[in-house]
Order: C-alpha cells, then structure tokens, then sequence
C-alpha cells in the first residue's frame, strides 16, 4: 500500500464560523485571519494505492460552479482532478474508488464535471465506485435548513444517475486495511477512513476535526449540527487515538498536512506534525 496526499487548492471561509463559540483571541495566533475575518483552509484529499485499487478518499470543491460561486470562497489552485493527480503518476481514469466522508460541496463537488459540451454532468472518475453513507445520502437528498446551503444536487445525483453509487449502511471494514467508522456531530453519517499501513494507523480526518487548531475539545466548528455530540465523539476519539498512536490526517489544514498527539498538562494536543510523508 501506498499513500500520496492530493493538494486540489485552497479557500477561504470566515474564522469566527470555523472556531465556533471560542473567541478570536484564542485561535487567530495559530490560523491568522485577513482584514475580512477570512482564514485559508487547504482542499487536502488523500489517494490510496493498493494491489488491485486506486482509492480517492473525497475530491475538493471541483471547478463546474460558477464564476461568482467559487470567487464567494476565494478559491486558489483548484484547476481539475488531472493536474492534481500528475505528482501521483495516475490519472482519473485510474481511479477505481472514491469514498466521500460526506456530501457537502467542499468534499464531493469534484466527483462531478461538465460533460464534453456543457450540456450536463458526469463523474469524474469515470471508472470509479462511489462510496457513500447510507445515513448522509437521504439527509443530502432531504437535507435541514442549517445544511440545505451545503448540498448541491449537481455534485452527487449525477453520480446515482450514472449508477456508481454504492452505500455504507453501518461501521465496516471496507477494503482490507481500509477500516469505515461513522461519526454524527459534523452531520449525521460522516464516514470517517482509518488506514492501517504496515504498524502505523492512518486516519483521514475530514470535518470530524478539520485542523490540529481543533483538537482542544472546545474547538467545535459552528457549522457542526449537533456540537454536544461533537464533543462526545472527539473526547472518546483522541483518546483512542493517543492509547493507539494514531496519525491524524487532515483535510482542511493549510499548515499541517498530519500530525501525532500527546497527553499535555492542558489536555490531549498535537505532538509531532509535518507532511504526510515524515510519518508513512
């Protein structure tokens, strides 16, 4: 097995949003905000190269919305699934699987592109199964008010139109060494991929916590649907995660693409970070 980080850009969303009820003054001198109260956040994916399989674990915000969409979220860098697949010598064609942790815009919008005129969509991975929570897929196709925003239609139903959907209905070991855990904080069904690679364990964060800043249990985004389960579930985590040396494989960190964790005076925190590759 290996593993290659995908980097599909980078955007920007407001602070006070990403760092929930914790004051500014505790989080801007870790992730520094601009004049506009806007951080950077990276559009961090992660592919996994097995015997058989090319897996893709979520795919960025995509480049098919529109112009004033993608300039609302400052987008840097996002120019197609190709150039951000070339440092990994595989294209999408090659690509045999995609799970996606779930399907708000920023994790699911590149499955799908415009087709050759323009005239509709189409998977991008053309080749791939599509990997998706049971739970999430009828809460993105009925979705709350909070989240309505979040999901659109154009980045997952041509997916199910093109039948390459296949649903993860509860906690499974998906692929060998490829283990699914479900999470409901963020929003209900998040499917979290925890990767076993020789005796290290690899687990791809998502929005479970999008960054090293959110590991001190108050640091809850305020787009978490439910927060008090958030806690519940991140408290239980890092200590799994602490008693099994886990590494922590972020989505959405500009800075730190992974990082380890230790028991502190202050609670559990980050220990060692850096990029994917000083850990595996």
């Amino acid at each position: 097995m290996k593993l290659f980080s995908v980097n599909t850009g980078t955007f920007k969303l407001d602070g006070g949003a990403m760092f929930g009820v914790v004051p500014k003054v505790m989080w801007q001198k870790s992730y520094p905000a601009d004049e506009n109260n806007l951080c950077t956040w990276a559009l961090r994916c992660l592919l996994i190269e097995t015997d058989n399989r090319k897996i893709l674990i979520d795919c960025g915000i995509g480049n098919k919305q529109n112009e004033k969409f993608l300039g609302h979220y400052h987008i840097v860098g996002n120019e197609g699934f190709e150039k951000s697949l070339a440092h990994t010598g595989f294209s999408p064609n090659d690509i045999t699987d995609v799970i996606l942790t779930h399907l708000h815009f920023d994790h699911c919008g590149g499955a799908v592109k415009h087709n050759a005129d323009k005239t509709g969509f189409e998977p991008t991975f053309k080749n791939a199964t599509y990997w998706i929570g049971k739970q999430q897929w009828d809460l993105a196709n009925n979705p709350n008010q909070r989240e309505k925003a979040s999901y659109l239609k154009e980045n997952f139903i041509p997916l199910s139109e093109a039948g390459k959907v296949s649903f993860i209905e509860k906690e499974c070991e998906l692929f060998p060494n490829i283990f699914i855990k479900i999470y409901n904080g963020h929003t209900e069904g998040q499917i979290i991929p925890i990767i076993k690679i020789e005796d290290k364990t690899l687990v791809y964060m998502a929005d479970f916590i999008p960054t090293t800043a959110h590991i001190p249990l108050p640091f809850v985004i305020s787009y978490d649907t439910s927060p008090l389960i958030t806690l519940s579930e991140k408290e239980e985590f890092l200590k799994e995660a602490v008693l099994n040396n886990y590494t922590l494989f972020f989505e959405h960190d500009n800075i730190n693409e992974c990082c380890t964790l230790h028991n502190t005076e202050k609670g559990i925190r980050a220990n060692n970070t850096g990029l994917l590759t000083d850990f595996i």
